[in-house]
């Protein structure tokens, strides 16, 4: 335990960081989720607009430098990928 005045406040604020930060992840998870969720029932307009959704979350938590930025590039790029996929197989 934190015995100066110092030490315990940067623990109260490492908590409040924590929790904030660890709300915004959930979110992105979310986000995620709902995209792959509206791929998965084959929805290619529904999946398009979760997708464009998803990616400005993204893009703000990336901002606030909880994920990296490559790591949500990575996601955005995934995800699109998976509904031009979607576009094919629904065509052919």
């Amino acid at each position: 335990m934190a015995n100066s005045a110092q030490a315990r406040k940067r623990a109260r604020q490492a908590a409040k960081a924590n929790s904030h930060n660890s709300a915004l992840r959930s979110k992105m998870r979310t986000a995620i989720k709902v995209v792959r969720k509206a791929i998965n029932s084959g929805d290619k307009a529904r999946s398009v607009e979760m997708l464009q959704q998803s990616s400005k979350t993204l893009d703000i938590i990336a901002d606030k430098k909880i994920i990296h930025k490559n790591k949500a590039a990575r996601h955005k790029s995934r995800l699109a990928a998976a509904i031009k996929n979607l576009q094919t197989a629904v065509a052919a």
